[in-house]
């Protein structure tokens, strides 16, 4: 299965050397999860909008408190979690975002919606920081892009299993049953993740040819540190700046399609909440098969002897020139072609987004990769907050047909700015 990812030889998800794929596998349903808490609020939207009397811009001003946050909680995860480490900050974490996201059950309105958007925001900031921490010390770099590529794939279940699952939930039950049940999945995981993850070099199941090829080619720490470099040493790399500004054009592309898209089929193509959930799952499920499918070609490519730099970079630009095809959706006649265009462009957004969550763990050592993934992943929810109440106003004014233009260039914009501020990696 995808050439690199086998499962039931020695090496595969189910051998006795698929310890990292089995790793893998866990940071993906944490991440499912993850995303299904912050979707619960974009699939209740509908409701909520009409219970509690909230705009467009209201709502823009709600994901932003989340997005604000986030951005604050993964600039500071990152160095927490070289500190502590993978496997508490992650214990942690999810007891925290599981709490917040139940208590947003007990919402009544604008301002205790911004708040616990706020709490979650901040909880789940962990989230990336550490998963991708876990891909660079668990994964060699000829498996890393699909490691990471798992990871981004939970992002994807958990987007397009939300509008079905969270949808009937909420049909069924009430929309507070969409807070509940996400958090008590957070926590019957967080019962597998006490049990089974170690670090490599402490892992009971860990066999001796799975260790040497993860400690191969890890990205070596430079002598004599004796912990992760500073915000202060890194914020001066030209190559982190360079990914911090990609990620911050970027992410906003993702971010408008899981906070909007169930909005904008309501009032732009007068889907009923059934109907949000029978078709909007669809473009993320062509995001995951994007993100498996980039992975599996980075490993192909890299096998036939492309270099990681020429891998990565040629993936941004693939990026930057068919994912503009989904602007075309704000304006095509039928919602079922609309919403083929936008399934399309997030399929081939998952070549701009593995890249960018590869090359963090390409260039820094082990020990400080999760305070630079987490200043990248700062940077980008800081360019989604300022975004997302410019989008509920472009929205409620101007219509959603500037909207859907404005985010589909955005990958240009990140390979622009990787292809001038990146080095040549080493090999």
């Amino acid at each position: 299965m995808f050439g690199n990812l086998p499962l039931f030889d020695t090496r595969g998800i189910f051998g006795r050397e698929g310890v990292r794929w089995r790793i893998a596998l866990l940071l993906l349903c944490v991440t499912a999860i993850n995303y299904l808490d912050r979707q619960a609020l974009a699939i209740a939207a509908p409701i909520l909008q009409k219970e509690f009397d909230l705009s467009k811009a209201d709502y823009g001003f709600i994901t932003s408190a989340f997005l604000l946050t986030y951005a604050i909680g993964q600039a500071t995860a990152g160095r927490i979690l070289d500190f502590i480490g993978t496997k508490r900050g992650f214990s942690w974490a999810i007891v925290l975002w599981s709490l917040t996201g139940m208590l947003h059950a007990l919402g009544q309105g604008l301002l205790s919606f911004f708040v616990l958007r706020a709490l979650l925001g901040l909880t789940e900031s962990l989230n990336f920081p550490a998963a991708m921490k876990a891909v660079a010390e668990w994964f060699p770099k000829k498996d890393r892009a699909l490691g990471a590529s798992m990871v981004r794939v939970g992002t994807g279940v958990g987007a397009l299993t939300a509008p079905p699952f969270l949808g009937l939930l909420i049909y069924y039950y009430g929309w507070q049953s969409a807070f509940l049940v996400p958090g008590a999945m957070g926590f019957l995981w967080l019962l597998v993740w006490r049990k089974y993850y170690f670090s490599p070099e402490a892992h009971p199941r860990l066999t001796p040819a799975e260790s040497h090829l993860i400690m191969q080619d890890r990205v070596p720490d430079k002598p004599g540190a004796q912990g992760s470099e500073t915000w202060r040493t890194l914020i001066r790399r030209r190559d982190l700046q360079g990914l911090m500004a990609a990620r911050f054009f970027a992410d906003n592309l993702l971010y408008f399609y899981l906070f909007w898209l169930p909005i904008y089929l309501s009032e732009a193509r007068g889907f009923s909440l059934l109907q949000i959930g029978l078709f909007a799952w669809i473009p993320f499920l062509f995001s995951d098969l994007g993100g498996l499918f980039v992975g599996w070609l980075s490993g192909k490519v890299l096998g036939r002897g492309w270099s990681l730099w020429t891998t990565r970079i040629s993936f941004l630009w693939i990026a930057a020139v068919l994912v503009p095809v989904a602007g075309l959706a704000a304006v095509v006649d039928s919602p079922f072609v609309a919403l083929g265009l936008i399934s399309f462009g997030l399929f081939m957004n998952q070549f701009k987004t593995t890249p960018l969550f590869t090359l963090p763990t390409d260039i820094f050592p082990a020990k400080s990769v999760g305070t630079a993934w987490g200043m990248c992943g700062a940077a980008g929810s800081i360019g989604a907050t300022l975004m997302q109440p410019f989008i509920g106003l472009l929205a409620d004014n101007v219509g959603y047909s500037v909207v859907f233009g404005l985010v589909s260039i955005l990958p240009a914009l990140a390979a622009i700015s990787v292809t001038l501020t990146v080095r040549r990696i080493a090999e």
